[in-house]
């Protein structure tokens, strides 16, 4: 049938393009999905776009995030035709997975009582959680998150869930301002003050435990490596994309010499296996659903980051806004039933 999705003709262009849909189911473990929402991605899709990215060639079709409903299924899906379910699929108006694919098989029911296009920010908040997961963070603890976009303050909101005291940074005063409309404890401005030195003046010395570099922007760990305290942990949760020249041996010295002996952690989600499997204690499926029930109980508040609903045919206005327009863009959710 014939249908519609975001169409990547490209570098850095958008726009809406019909295609034929294949109906047909193709193995046991395949479902046909109607997309209600899909989340536009501010770091990957971008990047994807720019041409950064290997495992996105031009033309191409962005997205990975999507909350849809079945309208078909393979006979080994364990969902019914009708439930609604967080999926990492593509801005499209209908697409396919195979739920055992470990790299884009992600497939579980939205509760019930949660919005389905809130839902829809489950991956960031994913994403978000890795940061967590292979972190140390405890009840008591302090933490700094650097870059304040979607993923940063929602790990900021998951490491206060941990029970720590979370200080942001970000250059972007909106940001900045969500961050606290979303329980940041503090936030910082790294162009008005050296941020390393505010955390430390904040924490009356003692420096934070965790820091969690959210933004992809390798500078701005450099700039708080001071912050973080003796045998505390520095988890790269922002894909480093662009070059960046520094005196690595400075770098190192915080991870092998004293007062630092820091530890550097990398939080790729895909760290932990896609589908529950026994003996392994985390999963990404397993992680969407304890995010799930925390936004549907309102421990997670998406709200403040939710910024922007639009159709799907504005898609080049959303990621213009999100690459160039940072005091406005930041949650930006296609809803489908605006086609």
């Amino acid at each position: 049938m014939k249908t519609y999705r975001v169409w990547v003709p490209e570098i850095n262009k958008a726009e809406l393009s019909e295609f034929d849909f294949d109906e047909k189911i193709n193995n046991p473990n395949e479902v046909i999905l109607k997309n209600l929402f899909s989340h536009v991605s501010a770091g990957t899709e971008l990047a994807c776009l720019a041409g950064l990215e290997s495992f996105f060639p031009i033309p191409n079709v962005p997205g990975y995030t999507a909350v849809a409903e079945i309208v078909e299924k393979g006979s080994n899906v364990p969902f019914s035709v009708g439930d609604v379910v967080y999926t990492y699929g593509p801005h499209a108006a209908y697409f396919k997975i195979d739920i055992t694919d470990r790299w884009h098989g992600v497939c579980v029911k939205v509760p019930e009582g949660l919005e389905h296009d809130v839902a829809a920010f489950t991956h960031m908040a994913g994403i978000a959680m890795t940061a967590i997961r292979v972190s140390g963070i405890e009840l008591g603890d302090k933490v700094a998150v650097t870059g304040l976009g979607a993923i940063g303050i929602l790990a900021g909101q998951l490491a206060r869930l941990q029970g720590a005291m979370v200080f942001g940074t970000d250059p972007e005063k909106f940001r900045r301002n969500l961050a606290l409309q979303c329980g940041i404890d503090a936030v910082i401005d790294p162009a008005a003050t050296h941020p390393a030195d505010e955390i430390r003046r904040i924490t009356g010395g003692e420096g934070v435990s965790t820091l969690i570099e959210a933004s992809g922007n390798s500078s701005a760990l450099e700039s708080m490596l001071d912050a973080v305290a003796l045998n505390g942990e520095i988890i790269l949760l922002g894909s480093p994309r662009n070059p960046y020249q520094t005196n690595l041996t400075e770098t190192l010295r915080h991870f092998h010499l004293l007062p630092w002996n820091h530890t550097l952690k990398g939080a790729l989600e895909f760290t932990f296996p896609t589908q529950p499997i026994p003996f392994v204690k985390h999963s990404i499926e397993r992680n969407a659903q304890i995010i799930m029930n925390l936004m549907k109980e309102e421990k997670l508040n998406i709200e403040p980051i939710y910024t922007h609903r639009l159709s799907p045919s504005l898609a080049a206005m959303a990621y213009e806004g999100l690459r160039n327009r940072k005091d406005e863009f930041v949650g930006v959710v296609f809803d489908w039933s605006q086609l």
